[in-house]
């Protein structure tokens, strides 16, 4: 039985990767979706054509993926397709966005990641693809941003690291840098970090949205593209990220977020 196992499954851009792999990857049989909200996941399965697994976890839980790979090995599972888009970020000022949720943020976006991905591997072969959801934050340091955007730094070079160890293995490593995505819940909850009434960013410029953001990962991924940057924005900020000093950038920044 070839999966996709995808989490951060029950809203956002991780429910979109689930309804795009269940509309055009053929070769899958199952699709198991996990992440911490129940409901959300079982209306999700509801809407899905392919047969399904719901696997409610906190992946901040550190017993969470002992499970899951304890389910991959009772049912035999080949993990197809694997996206790790569990993540979540934090817009303000290192002292008002505070320890806890910094500490959460690096938790769940590098450690959980890793863990779930070395929890899929034993259950990859030739052919089978991985796509870490990082994002166009780990291109450059991003004060007012500054955890999210290192964890997604971390992720983005663990990615570009884990596709060379997989060549002999024949699995594709694909990292995902998407802009900022409109129609999620992700700015929401970026922007709660105080209650000054401040925004930080107070316009998300040429913001996306998941269903194009999602469909062109999976094209990326399906081609073996190492890095998918999912729309012009993130294309044109990965290149000038190659060529302006950070300096410049951050300055850049600073005014974009201003506006």
């Amino acid at each position: 039985m070839r999966i996709a196992l995808i989490t951060g499954a029950s809203g956002g851009l991780g429910a979109e990767f689930a309804r795009q792999i269940d509309r055009d990857e053929k070769e899958i049989d199952e699709i198991w979706l996990t992440a911490r909200r129940e409901e959300k996941l079982r209306e999700l399965a509801s809407r899905l054509a392919h047969g399904t697994r719901i696997i409610p976890a906190d992946l901040a839980d550190r017993s969470a993926c002992g499970r899951i790979g304890a389910m991959l090995s009772e049912a035999g599972a080949e993990v197809g397709i694997l996206v790790v888009c569990a993540g979540f970020g934090k817009v303000g000022t290192s002292v008002g966005i505070g320890r806890d949720a910094s500490a959460a943020m690096i938790d769940l976006n590098c450690r959980a990641a890793v863990d779930v991905t070395l929890t899929a591997l034993p259950f990859m072969g030739a052919g089978d693809r991985i796509l870490e959801i990082c994002s166009t934050s780990a291109f450059q340091p991003f004060p007012c941003l500054g955890v999210y955007a290192a964890s997604k730094a971390f992720l983005y070079s663990y990615s570009r690291a884990l596709r060379q160890e997989l060549m002999p293995r024949k699995i594709a490593v694909t990292a995902v840098c998407p802009y900022w995505i409109r129609d999620t819940e992700f700015i929401e909850t970026a922007e709660d970090t105080s209650g000054d009434g401040r925004r930080p960013v107070r316009h998300y410029l040429f913001a996306g949205k998941a269903s194009p953001t999602a469909r062109r990962a999976l094209r990326d991924s399906r081609i073996g593209l190492a890095v998918s940057t999912p729309g012009i924005i993130c294309s044109l900020h990965r290149l000038f990220a190659k060529l302006v000093p950070r300096n410049v950038m951050m300055l850049i920044w600073e005014g974009l977020r201003r506006l």
